[in-house]
């Protein structure tokens, strides 16, 4: 959307704030939040607190900077009422193909110099494909045919901020909350999608990843709990059986305990399986259209079970993406999708991670995502909040150039009640 769009869409911004206004609290507080959106979709160079205050916050600079980092209101609810906006102006779109709402787990880094703002540690950054100094948050978003937003966010805290001599300190310095522990990154993702789950906001229809999350056990169990279906990355050295583990138990041999373990014949990598299959089982599918054109891979897939906890787990699907390269890429995932799913919605499911990435592109490059002014906890998390509204408002109002085409994978021819939250999220 460009900056002449959304001056036209001024007076839909209007109303679009007095949604979320009474999270806001008082009327400067939500004068602020206006200014504050008004900042990240039209300032024209840096989106930082002082340009934003002075250009569209009648100067109250001092004000914007508190209302950003001290601010009590809750950035919980705010969450709550755009998963709501989400499910309205959205979610609808879902009839349009066959995978319904997807719910995309995806991480962004963020640079940062020093050692003083909330989580930041010498650690992977994915942007860079290196080690950096940087903040790591982690994201749920929503995927739809007509949009996406984000309907989760929480900055992951380094293990070095819970270091036993120094850790306190430093987390009490960023205000960060007092009884937070350290949690892995697939556990604060599995604590924002049971968020969403029980609060009824939003029913996620999938959930996909990529291999941090797909690769651990205890965040698929959780999904499978939430009778949730997903289909997540897996690296190549991931392994399956092949048969079912029951039928893989030795006989008894009348002699003491009968066996109760299968025995690992059945068991290969991923890359094994796939390297056994035909040339028949591959199905070309256009799964999107790219820049010049349907974007095309090639598709396989296999029924498996899972080695979940170093023990069989519950029957998969493996399914395996090949771009058409003369050296192709190859990507692997597994789904816990029943028997009967076809290819086509599991190729779909797949192809959402990339509107994530477009996500993280139009809110760092047009919305300010990245160039934040605050170390604290809550300023981080209030300022991902106001540019997941920003990029909501800017998504509903973008002109739908393919309204009522219906997204589907093809062969290549050539909103309930909002509530509150039900229990604290420990991620925030």
């Amino acid at each position: 959307m460009t900056t002449d769009e959304v001056r036209a869409a001024a007076e839909q911004l209007l109303d679009f704030h007095e949604r979320f206004a009474p999270y806001f609290g008082r009327r400067e507080a939500r004068d602020l939040a206006y200014s504050y959106l008004n900042g990240l979709m039209l300032c024209p160079e840096r989106k930082s607190v002082e340009p934003m205050a002075l250009i569209l916050g009648q100067g109250r600079v001092s004000g914007l900077q508190k209302f950003l980092n001290r601010s009590p209101r809750d950035h919980d609810d705010i969450q709550m009422e755009l998963q709501a906006a989400f499910a309205d102006e959205l979610v609808p779109s879902t009839s349009r193909w066959p995978p319904g709402t997807v719910g995309v787990v995806d991480e962004s880094a963020f640079t940062k110099p020093g050692t003083h703002s909330a989580g930041v540690a010498r650690q992977p950054n994915g942007r860079l494909g290196k080690q950096d100094n940087c903040q790591v948050g982690v994201f749920l978003v929503g995927v739809t045919p007509a949009g996406c937003a984000r309907l989760e966010h929480g900055l992951s805290l380094h293990e070095e901020w819970f270091d036993r001599e120094t850790g306190a300190a430093r987390r009490a310095t960023v205000g960060a909350p007092e009884n937070r522990s350290f949690q892995t990154k697939p556990q604060i993702a599995a604590a924002w999608i049971r968020s969403v789950v029980i609060n009824e906001a939003v029913r996620l229809d999938w959930i996909t990843a990529d291999a941090v999350y797909g690769e651990n056990g205890e965040f698929l169990d959780e999904l499978e709990a939430l009778s949730l279906r997903d289909l997540v990355a897996v690296p190549v050295r991931t392994t399956v059986w092949t048969v079912d583990p029951s039928r893989c138990v030795p006989a008894s041999s009348g002699r003491g305990q009968p066996p109760k373990r299968p025995t690992r014949e059945a068991v290969r990598t991923v890359a094994e399986v796939v390297a056994a299959l035909p040339a028949t089982a591959w199905q070309t599918l256009a799964v999107r259209e790219g820049a010049t054109g349907p974007l095309t891979f090639q598709f396989a897939r296999v029924r498996a079970w899972a080695v979940r906890h170093r023990r069989p787990g519950p029957p998969i699907w493996l399914l395996v993406r090949r771009s058409l390269e003369p050296d192709p890429e190859v990507k692997y995932h597994v789904s816990n999708a029943a028997a009967e799913e076809t290819l086509e919605t599991l190729a779909l499911v797949s192809s959402c991670r990339y509107r994530v990435e477009e996500v993280f592109e139009d809110a760092k490059g047009r919305l300010g995502m990245a160039p934040y002014e605050t170390r604290s906890w809550v300023g981080w998390h209030h300022h991902m909040s106001l540019v997941a509204l920003a990029h909501l408002f800017v998504t509903r109002t973008r002109p739908r150039r393919q309204k009522g085409a219906q997204p589907r994978a093809r062969p290549n021819a050539g909103c309930p009640t909002r509530r509150r939250r039900s229990h604290p999220v420990a991620s925030h």
